[in-house]
């Protein structure tokens, strides 16, 4: 994982058509931080993690992205590389099997985690052999959860990452959580329950939209 020393928002102003969801947002998380995002559907809370991702292009303002060793990485394109992304939909091609998408992800993001390791940490290890179109719901999103934890990326953006999952899979989603804030990185997560971070004490907050 690509050491940061943090990320910085400032004056961020997104637009959804001609609906302005926030303007002026000042916002600043360093190394080892969580950061989540909270408040009603329609607020602005996906937009704001696709702007960080780079897949959405802020209307004013600027997201930089420092390295550990001062590099400032400002445009979409530098940033990529950086992000680990889990959206509403598992990423995961239907034929191949839980232990094939983690090993493709593996290698495509430069990780270098044990993917056997990491199937019985999702809790999926049993149907590690079987096509991803017979999981259920639960079993592909822990699958795209272990994904990200092997891809290598410093930053996780997760859009409401306990969606289908039972409470052993949000205790997964914790653990996985916490480890990559210990571990240096970065997590900004939308969700509409508590993630159960708080062992990370001060090192997580919570960021209200639409108030």
């Amino acid at each position: 994982m690509t050491p940061l020393f943090g990320i910085d928002i400032s004056s961020l102003s997104l637009w959804r058509g001609e609906r302005m969801l926030f303007r002026d947002l000042d916002l600043s998380l360093r190394a080892g931080e969580a950061l989540t995002l909270e408040g009603p559907n329609g607020v602005g809370k996906t937009s704001l993690l696709r702007a960080l991702a780079g897949f959405l292009e802020p209307r004013a303002g600027a997201i930089v992205l420092t390295s550990a060793g001062g590099q400032r990485f400002e445009s979409a394109e530098e940033r990529a590389p950086f992000v680990g992304w889990l959206g509403h939909h598992d990423g995961s091609k239907p034929q191949m099997t839980p232990r094939e998408v983690l090993g493709f992800f593996r290698s495509f993001a430069g990780g270098s985690g044990d993917i056997e390791d990491m199937l019985a940490q999702a809790g999926i290890a049993r149907v590690g052999d079987l096509p991803v179109q017979y999981l259920s719901a639960g079993q592909k999103r822990r699958l795209a959860l272990a994904r990200l934890s092997l891809s290598a990326r410093p930053m996780w953006l997760l859009d409401e990452p306990l969606a289908s999952l039972d409470t052993a899979g949000k205790s997964f989603v914790s653990a996985l959580v916490c480890g990559h804030c210990r571990a240096g990185g970065i997590v900004v997560a939308a969700t509409h329950e508590a993630l159960g971070l708080e062992a990370l004490g001060s090192a997580c907050t919570r960021l209200a939209l639409g108030r």
